[in-house]
């Protein structure tokens, strides 16, 4: 393979639409082939395209992609339910493949996953772009580094808008989304993982479905997705995490906030605006000593995606993966064990009561 990335993409909804306006940005880098078998999402991708359309294959199913596009990278953004069955083909391919999250929406499925890509050649990436916000990359690094020393207390909250309308309405329903602590809440628990660095022993959730989607009927059945939960995680190293999350308060100031709390200064990152504020330990009878600085995020970069420029920055580290310049950062087992966490919240939900991950196999 030269220097150009020729790249597809299977699934082209809202977020593969994402996918194909990042990689147009990107240098070195063509989109040569999509798939979906949906003529309007197809439509929306030609459409997106605009005078590069003819350039670009088309193919109503990922069999059909997987036998006849000319790619050496693959972007899966296909609905959650579909994710086994679409790598399936295209792991006998030796192509590079970045998988939207979650990575699936069952354990057994994502297991799957993880021992078919196992010693595979070529690179298999998780899609966890919240990792890639550049302000939230900032706030992780210094974490790391001891800005706050030791970490005791991680809390994280995103207060947004409800779910999108997707094709067919597949989102409505846990059988097809994993359950909302699962399609939404993986970014979390991928970035609880990774600040925190160690691995959860137990989680406990409380979440309800209290205000979206009531009263609205698909086939006879209501929507089964949770709205607004608290999920607190333990780790193995004795720090605690926790997950706010309202989807019916899109009129927030910010959309997401990180708090890591350690025994000499908290650490908070706001997106937007993409600050992060430094707050040392002081004396509680003398004046507060924080710190706010901003991390920019390029414009071309905000305007192609709808997370803070994340997606962008993703595909230039998916990119030199590809090239063989530069490590796969988020892999299969990263994406198993965020779906992990998101069943075992979910299963807290349902059963009220505290679950250890050792009773699904971690």
């Amino acid at each position: 393979m030269g220097d150009l990335i020729r790249y597809g993409i299977v699934g082209t909804g809202m977020m593969g639409l994402e996918h194909l306006r990042n990689i147009a940005i990107l240098p070195d880098a063509e989109l040569v082939a999509i798939a979906d078998p949906t003529p309007a999402s197809l439509g929306w991708a030609t459409d997106a395209l605009g005078a590069g359309a003819d350039r670009v294959a088309r193919f109503d199913s990922v069999e059909a992609f997987a036998a006849g596009a000319q790619v050496d990278a693959v972007v899966v953004a296909s609905p959650n339910f579909t994710h086994r069955a679409v790598l399936a083909p295209l792991l006998d391919r030796d192509v590079a493949i970045l998988c939207e999250k979650p990575l699936a929406t069952t354990l057994e499925d994502a297991r799957w996953i993880v021992d078919r890509t196992a010693g595979r050649p070529a690179p298999f990436w998780t899609g966890m772009e919240y990792r890639y916000m550049p302000p939230v990359a900032e706030f992780i690094a210094q974490v790391h580094g001891g800005r706050i020393g030791d970490l005791r207390m991680l809390a994280m909250r995103e207060h947004r808008f409800p779910f999108l309308e997707k094709v067919g309405d597949w989102n409505r329903f846990a059988r097809n989304t994993g359950g909302t602590m699962v399609e939404k809440c993986c970014h979390f628990f991928d970035l609880m993982r990774l600040i925190v660095q160690a691995e959860p022993v137990r989680v406990y959730c409380s979440g309800s479905n209290d205000v979206n989607h009531r009263g609205e009927l698909y086939d006879g059945a209501a929507p089964d997705i949770i709205d607004n939960s608290y999920t607190v995680v333990e780790f193995a190293n004795g720090v605690r995490a926790m997950l706010d999350l309202c989807m019916f308060a899109e009129g927030a100031e910010t959309q997401e906030e990180i708090s890591a709390t350690g025994d000499t200064a908290r650490l908070d990152v706001l997106i937007p605006p993409g600050d992060i504020v430094w707050s040392p330990r002081v004396d509680w009878r003398g004046p507060k000593a924080a710190e706010r600085t901003h991390v920019a995020v390029d414009a071309a970069a905000m305007a192609a995606g709808s997370h803070h420029g994340a997606t962008y920055y993703q595909h230039v580290a998916f990119a030199a993966a590809v090239r063989g310049e530069g490590p796969v950062t988020v892999t299969a087992e990263d994406g198993l064990r965020a779906v992990a966490i998101g069943i075992a919240a979910e299963t807290s939900v349902r059963e009220k009561r505290v679950v250890e991950m050792a009773e699904l196999g971690f």
